[in-house]
């Protein structure tokens, strides 16, 4: 068991501690918001934004708060479940796990925070279009699911090599 926790831990904790402090930075330091600020000419901006709904500013109304942290909790029981049924070893799955977890606690933390939404602040795009903008969270979550993808697909192929008496 000391491997997973070596590595699902300390990975999981500091995404939450950077997904937090740069958060806050970018309300001190970019304030107000919705003013873009080159970072990579116009390829890469901060700009601060305050989302009150989930990804893609999607929303439900005036519970999005509430219904998406409830998601957000329920999301981290599941990702608990998985983590604790990962076998010792399985390092890109807990990667995954991790990365995944992480952001979705520093997502519901910042959602928890504040009324005004989760905070958002990195800003992709070339001229008038632009990629959503995002923060540290997103990113552990985006790249945690699509390694967890690739991890269940793999495990899957190797289920079904090993039905059909492959090796």
């Amino acid at each position: 068991m000391r491997h997973k926790k070596a590595l699902f831990w300390p990975l999981a904790l500091t995404l939450v501690l950077a997904d937090c402090a740069t958060k806050q930075l970018a309300v001190e330091r970019l304030s107000p918001a919705y003013v873009p600020h080159s970072v990579v000419g116009e390829v890469v901006r901060f700009t601060l934004a305050y989302n009150p709904g989930a990804a893609f500013s999607f929303h439900v109304g005036p519970y999005s708060r509430w219904v998406f942290s409830a998601l957000a909790v329920g999301t981290l029981v599941v990702l608990g479940m998985a983590y604790w049924r990962a076998p010792v070893t399985d390092t890109r799955r807990v990667l995954a796990l991790a990365l995944v977890a992480g952001g979705a606690l520093g997502n519901l933390l910042d959602r928890l925070r504040s009324p005004q939404g989760v905070v958002d602040f990195i800003d992709l795009g070339v001229g008038d279009v632009r990629f959503y903008t995002f923060n540290l969270a997103d990113v552990g979550v985006s790249v945690g699911a699509a390694l967890l993808a690739v991890v269940l697909w793999q495990d899957e192929a190797e289920a079904e090599r090993r039905a059909a008496g492959g090796s």
